[in-house]
């Protein structure tokens, strides 16, 4: 008989004591969990190495959505755009595929009045929708008959939540409005309820035609300025140059020349939607994956390329997307709050179209 457990089943062990926590009455004094320095795995598999270089040994490997506590931040040499390494458990892991997270739990609504719609951030890892139907009663989204791509909704993504009801444990749940997806159902506890105030207009006095943005696809930056002033700068991951993705495709390189912010959405879905509807495909990752609740999102064209906060890497300064502007989420909630038209939550809609912030995109 074995004495000791391997690391795959310990992590095993550790969702199903997380998972239950969702099944729990919250109490927050119950337990003393030390998240400061926890990463989520955002992509299909991450390597451990023995050194702070993917030149070194490969010591393990971890796996999309598990959990890794990170002891210690390393600046190493490479790579040049984004050289920092978090010692974990058996060596070192490159913080590009990774997403610091917590888990903060929230005191739900008590009431949302009939028609009226909320914003809302998901503030632990993951948490796991519900879908409520009279065939098959509850239902966790991933399985659910007939839907063939179910992920979580992650830490950081904004939802609009529009109902609050009993849920399958006896809990507060929301209703989760989704723009490609109808409605389906999560613990409300897990999402924190954006206050109007949280973006509001940044420098609203400056006119429109004194606000203009620069993104430089060589040095990876974006720079808002007003009166020709620099008034914030950030480093952005643009779209991976190379062709079409597909027959029906666009390419995932990030048009250049000059653009006017055109539509403004705090949440969009974006990729194909759990039905399968090619509606929204101009996907924001590099691996194609389906992703809800891309937060603060500005349209520039057309065909969907937008600036937008990002939950599944930490690779600014690189290109990682489909041909979007991927930021981080609170430089893209800036630039939301900042850029026109101007959002106004009190009007209770999902988005904001006009002719707004002139976009020039170049290389140097």
């Amino acid at each position: 008989m074995r004495s000791k457990l391997s690391r795959r089943e310990f992590l095993k062990l550790s969702s199903l004591a997380f998972g239950g926590l969702a099944f729990s009455p919250f109490q927050p004094d119950s337990f003393n969990f030390d998240d400061s320095t926890v990463v989520r795995v955002a992509t299909d598999s991450v390597s451990v190495y023995s050194g702070p270089s993917d030149e070194n040994r490969i010591t393990g490997t971890w796996f999309r959505d598990e959990l890794v506590h990170v002891y210690d931040e390393i600046i190493a040499n490479e790579p040049k755009h984004n050289p920092v390494w978090y010692r974990v458990w058996g060596g070192y892991m490159h913080r590009s595929r990774l997403q610091r997270v917590k888990f903060l739990y929230n005191n739900p609504l008590e009431f949302i009045p009939e028609g009226k719609r909320h914003l809302a951030e998901v503030t632990v890892p993951f948490t796991q929708p519900w879908r409520l139907t009279k065939t098959y009663g509850w239902q966790p989204l991933n399985m659910a008959p007939n839907l063939s791509t179910n992920p979580p909704m992650y830490y950081e993504s904004v939802h609009w939540i529009d109902a609050l009801v009993e849920g399958p444990n006896g809990d507060p749940w929301y209703r989760i409005l989704d723009d490609l997806d109808g409605s389906y159902y999560v613990d409300a506890t897990h999402f924190r309820v954006i206050q109007p105030e949280e973006f509001s207009p940044i420098s609203p006095e400056v006119p429109k035609e004194s606000k203009r943005v620069e993104i430089n696809l060589t040095s990876q930056t974006l720079t808002a300025l007003e009166y020709d002033k620099i008034v914030f700068q950030t480093k952005i991951a643009s779209g991976i140059v190379g062709g079409p993705t597909g027959p029906n495709s666009i390419s995932t390189t990030t048009p250049f020349g000059d653009f006017n912010v055109q539509e403004k959405m705090p949440a969009k879905h974006m990729g194909f939607s759990y039905y399968g509807s090619t509606k929204g495909n101009l996907l924001a990752d590099a691996d194609g994956y389906v992703l809800p609740g891309v937060s603060w999102t500005c349209f520039f064209t057309e065909v969907g390329h937008a600036t937008h906060g990002t939950y599944w890497h930490d690779n600014f300064g690189a290109p990682m997307s489909h041909g979007c502007i991927n930021m981080r989420s609170e430089d893209a909630k800036w630039f939301f709050r900042w850029s026109h038209p101007v959002f106004d939550l009190a009007e209770g809609k999902i988005y904001k179209r006009g002719l707004g912030t002139p976009i020039e995109i170049y290389y140097a």
